[in-house]
């Protein structure tokens, strides 16, 4: 891991207990900021009024730090959009933004519509499948925005369990998509951005000011391509991670994982023809006595020759 990182991880990886609610409040109200949150929702009835009643109960109730939640529905079969109403956001549908553009699916395209719906400074967005969600997925990442003028973006890191049907959850099994795509490519094509725990989350908020001058990947790219544009744009330094503690959700088959696989190893090439540094290591976390702990590995990138290449091969065929 380059040394950058690893000072990075020390100042810029924190937990959501490091900043109380009144402390948040008390520097929101400081300076002005406002905080919307954005739900992007598909076929999410089950929990999308859960995640809502709960931000609404907690962060704009008893703690006011959350000014507006919108959902933005991208076509929903189901009673998405009635649930999440009655549950207290703010309902849109995403072919009704920016009608002049014709919207395509993806989630990427849902976030980069909801700038145009949203007024905040500060913009939170937060997956709509997440079950036993609490509200502190919204205080942590919103937090180092609120107290600290140089942070630009937040990520939630979370410890993620696989939960199938029928099956107890496996400890540190889910993300699949990334720790076999995206963060070898990060580690290999983006170093600096090696040490983000979750770097495909659908948790994270960032400075409006940020976002409006990001290209959005319109489908599963959209983290991926958001993290490294976001480093090129405002550096390391202007990036940050909270450990919010455990994150379950819905999880897809492996289809939709190869597809989502496929779109970010896309946005990865886009970005790679500006060139960048490739280092053969790899670092991962696991979680120790201290919070999230990182492992580097170095990555096996020598190859052999095509055996006919090799004299005493072609000896041995000889005799």
């Amino acid at each position: 891991m380059l040394e950058e990182v690893e000072r990075w991880l020390r100042t810029r990886s924190w937990s959501v207990a490091d900043r109380p609610p009144h402390e948040l409040l008390a520097a929101k109200r400081a300076s002005g900021c406002t905080v919307s949150v954005v739900l992007p929702a598909l076929n999410e009835e089950a929990t999308v009024g859960d995640i809502v009643a709960a931000i609404r109960r907690d962060l704009t109730g008893r703690t006011p730090l959350v000014d507006e939640i919108v959902v933005v529905d991208s076509g929903s079969a189901d009673r998405t959009a009635e649930v999440a109403a009655a549950a207290g956001a703010r309902v849109v549908h995403r072919d009704s933004i920016l009608p002049r553009i014709p919207a395509v699916p993806g989630k990427g395209e849902v976030l980069w519509r909801s700038l145009l719906v949203t007024r905040g400074d500060v913009v939170c967005f937060v997956d709509a499948d997440l079950r036993e969600f609490s509200s502190d997925f919204v205080t942590g990442i919103v937090g180092p925005l609120l107290t600290d003028p140089d942070v630009q973006l937040v990520k939630a890191m979370y410890d993620r369990p696989l939960a199938m049907s029928g099956a107890a959850p496996a400890a540190g099994q889910g993300g699949r998509v990334t720790e076999l795509m995206a963060r070898p490519l990060l580690n290999l094509h983006w170093p600096r951005l090696a040490g983000f725990v979750q770097p495909l989350g659908g948790e994270y908020a960032a400075r409006r000011s940020l976002l409006e001058q990001l290209p959005f990947p319109v489908g599963y790219g959209v983290e991926l391509g958001m993290l490294v544009d976001a480093l090129h744009l405002v550096g390391l330094d202007a990036l940050a991670q909270v450990d919010v503690g455990v994150r379950l959700h819905r999880h897809q088959d492996g289809q939709a994982l190869g597809r989502m696989a496929a779109a970010i190893y896309r946005t990865a090439q886009l970005r790679l023809a500006r060139g960048h540094l490739i280092r053969p290591s790899l670092t991962q976390f696991e979680r120790g006595e201290d919070g999230f702990e990182p492992r580097t590995y170095s990555v096996d990138t020598e190859e052999r020759p095509p055996m006919t290449e090799i004299a005493e091969y072609a000896a041995r065929r000889v005799a």
